[in-house]
């Protein structure tokens, strides 16, 4: 029998399987599977996790998929292994899905039939059971079972279990001494009624002391703090909101002054307009502040975006992506946005795009990006997605930040301003495209940014050739900023026939498209785009490949339009797009057949 201890039997995949639990939402199934998902990882062993989630508060479907992988692979999988079955809604089509030879797990109080004899049945009265522990939690409390049914069928250690749900119910003594008899329950069930010896096991691996799992927004989160965030600014929107609250719950214990109050102001706005307008307003006033939402957010937000650009005034927008457009699907991920980001409001406009594809870089991004805001006085905009914001992946630390804050341009001092040759709001005095700027309450004047036409003194104008000279040097700005935000990350073969260019998310599944591309026989060079406006890098890399696919998780390949716009026109014959979206995070054997298809169109 699976899970005895004994020693383990010829034939076993050890790390390498796919469960997918499939529940309602609100029923606590979400405590469950965290559990199971950070028992593995504390054995060590490769695992990431997907959230599939409805968009309303409770009872429509959810599903959550884990995934071990000796290689480290983060996509979902092409087939579940083990079938969990929850939620009756589903019932039938979760179980029509499955490959033959699958292992189904099932709630038998659920009354509905498991009508395939090519998979392995295996049945638990998990609610019944219980409602023995408690009658008014028994609906909240049956995930257990299957938590420890999985255990015993997978051996997970006791210990890493342990672990796992004391840090889920951390102080809540009777939650953890109900759920870990729920859990040993679960395991005697199998061990005595199953007589199933299971194909899958998890074998502990040895693990980095100093690693943990954290949520992309989570890592965003403590990134903006440490990075100075003074003023945040937000409204509530899916897949965004965990990251508002998570620095509304870090703050008490990173941010506090000596008398006990908080560093950081913290509103929330009426609406998505107003939210941008307040981080408008902070950055006026030399703080440092930011909004976080998604891309119906950004729609609403563009007017303000523009002032920022226009005016000059510094502030970051975080956009978690979801689908759109519209409301389009609140809680599936996508990279939509792309191309809106970049081109916000209306009129010639040209944003900074920092697009983060680990939880380290999401730290490492939330803080960097106030410094670009304000050494470029304009608003900058971090580029995350659901799928890296809202599930959980592995870091071993962050490294935070070891220099001064980046203020830019700004005048402090009177002594400072007469140094000056001829100082004016928007004047280049050393050909950078960057004025020097002073902030209210210094005493220094002039401190009027303007969103109408403007001089460089900030004297309203409507002479043509003073609105071209400003538009020329908000363009010389941004564009010379390419040299400075986060070069691509490139890994090339020696062979450079076929070069990946992807970004953001797609990280977490473009070693697995590598390999099934390789082994075929390709070789393949991949390149990460960490930034907008494209780093030189990015063009030399598409120069010394035979022929570059750019991957992308939306419809139109957006990305693929801003290469073709902006590299060198001898280039753009070697580009190519797969794209592809249908809410899901990406599944590298889709990608890696479109990528086949393109190479063999010619």
């Amino acid at each position: 029998m699976c899970g005895t201890g004994d020693k383990e039997p010829m034939g076993k995949i050890t790390n390498d399987f796919v469960v997918n639990i499939a529940t309602a939402n609100g029923t606590g199934s979400q405590s469950s599977n965290l559990i199971l998902m950070q028992s593995m990882f504390e054995m060590g062993v490769p695992v990431s996790g997907k959230n599939l989630f409805p968009s309303n508060i409770s009872g429509l479907p959810t599903w959550f998929i884990i995934r071990a992988s000796e290689r480290g692979y983060q996509a979902p999988g092409d087939e579940t292994n083990i079938q969990v079955l929850m939620n009756k809604d589903t019932w039938i089509e979760d179980l029509e899905k499955l490959s033959p030879g699958s292992i189904v797990v099932y709630n038998q109080d659920v009354k509905l039939p498991v009508d395939r004899e090519d998979c392995t049945l295996l049945g638990m009265p998990m609610t019944k059971m219980a409602r023995a522990i408690n009658p008014k939690l028994a609906r909240l409390m049956a995930n257990m079972y299957y938590v420890g049914a999985l255990a015993q069928m997978l051996d997970i250690d006791d210990s890493a279990i342990e672990k796992s749900l004391n840090a889920q119910f951390k102080g809540k003594d009777k939650a953890i001494e109900m759920n870990i008899r729920a859990i040993n329950e679960g395991k005697e069930y199998a061990a005595e009624n199953w007589g199933f010896d299971c194909e899958y096991r998890v074998e502990a691996r040895e693990k980095d002391a100093d690693s943990f799992l954290i949520e992309g927004n989570e890592a965003v989160a403590l990134g903006c703090i440490f990075g100075g965030l003074s003023m945040l600014s937000w409204y509530p929107i899916t897949p965004s909101s965990s990251l508002a609250e998570s620095i509304i719950g870090w703050l008490p214990e990173l941010r506090e002054d000596d008398d006990g109050g908080s560093t950081c102001a913290v509103i929330q706005a009426e609406d998505e307009l107003a939210a941008a307008g307040m981080v408008v307003g902070a950055g006026w006033a030399g703080g440092r502040g930011m909004t976080c939402t998604s891309g119906p957010g950004i729609s609403l937000m563009s007017e303000f975006i523009g002032l920022s650009y226009f005016s000059e005034v510094p502030g970051v927008i975080w956009d978690v992506n979801r689908v759109g457009p519209s409301t389009g699907l609140p809680t599936r991920t996508q990279q939509g946005d792309l191309t809106l980001l970049y081109e916000a409001s209306h009129g010639d406009t040209q944003h900074i795009v920092l697009i983060p594809g680990t939880v380290d870089e999401c730290f490492e991004f939330g803080w960097k990006a106030f410094d670009y805001a304000e050494r470029y006085q304009t608003m900058v905009f971090g580029f995350s997605d659901l799928d890296l914001g809202m599930n959980r992946w592995v870091t071993s630390g962050f490294e935070y930040p070891d220099q001064p804050l980046d203020r830019g341009k700004v005048i402090r001092t009177q002594e400072e301003l007469d140094a000056l040759p001829e100082y004016g709001r928007y004047r280049d005095l050393d050909g950078d495209g960057i004025a020097y700027r002073t902030l209210p309450g210094s005493g220094l004047e002039p401190i009027l940014y303007r969103g109408t036409g403007h001089d460089e003194d900030g004297v309203y104008s409507e002479d043509p050739q003073v609105y071209r000279d400003t538009m020329v040097r908000l363009k010389k700005k941004i564009e010379g900023s390419r040299d400075s935000l986060p070069a691509p990350i490139i890994r090339e073969e020696e062979v450079k026939e076929i070069g990946i260019i992807y970004y953001g998310s797609m990280e977490n599944s473009i070693v697995e498209i590598d390999d099934l591309l390789e082994e075929t026989g390709l070789s393949v060079s991949t390149c990460r785009v960490r930034a907008l406006p494209l780093h030189p890098g990015v063009g030399e890399f598409i120069e010394r490949h035979d022929k570059c696919i750019v991957l992308e998780i939306n419809r139109d390949g957006q990305l693929y339009g801003i290469l073709r716009r902006e590299i060198p026109i001898h280039l753009v014959e070697k580009l190519h797009s797969v794209a592809y979206s249908d809410g899901m995070p990406p599944r590298a054997s889709v990608y890696a057949e479109m990528v086949m298809d393109k190479i063999q169109e010619g």
